[in-house]
């Protein structure tokens, strides 16, 4: 994942309510998912395990986000398993063919979810995250940053 993209998601993340939050740990899964799939076809193992371990984390942190007391998050949860079963099969023969089947489950839900987020109206998770305007400037036409709210109490209240 490339610098760029970090970026955006940290920004996503900073501004994401609690729905737009498990699109973005989707978007995570499928781009790691895509990296990995990009360098089985190479000679770095090393880059390719890494990849799958990143996308491994992303679905931890989607079983840990599960409310096991309400109905979607038992199926969900197999989901999720059969998900990591498939991880584990692309890992060890170091093939991208799981990886797609993964794609394949994950992407109706991602779409699934973004499409609750737009009725999910709650603030962001992070309420006291610092606010970043971006648009052109007076000059010769460049894109800036500015952010505020830089104070000492940022990111999100425990």
């Amino acid at each position: 994942m490339t610098r760029e993209v970090k970026q955006q998601f940290t920004f996503r993340i900073s501004q994401a309510n609690s729905t737009e939050m498990i699109v973005i740990l989707y978007d995570m899964l499928l781009c790691y998912l895509e990296e990995g799939k990009e360098l089985s076809q190479g000679e770095d193992r090393t880059a390719f395990r890494e990849a799958v371990r990143k996308a491994r984390g992303c679905l931890n942190e989607l079983i840990n986000s599960l409310r096991m007391e309400y109905e979607p998050a038992p199926t969900l949860m197999k989901l999720y398993l059969f998900c990591i079963r498939r991880l584990a099969a692309g890992e060890l023969r170091s093939e991208a063919q799981p990886l797609l089947e993964i794609e394949q489950v994950i992407r109706p839900l991602r779409d699934a979810y973004e499409q609750l987020s737009a009725q999910n109206h709650s603030g962001s998770v992070m309420s006291n995250s610092q606010t970043v305007y971006a648009g052109l400037t007076y000059g010769r036409g460049d894109l800036t940053e500015n952010m505020t709210d830089q104070g000492l109490n940022r990111g999100m209240y425990v």
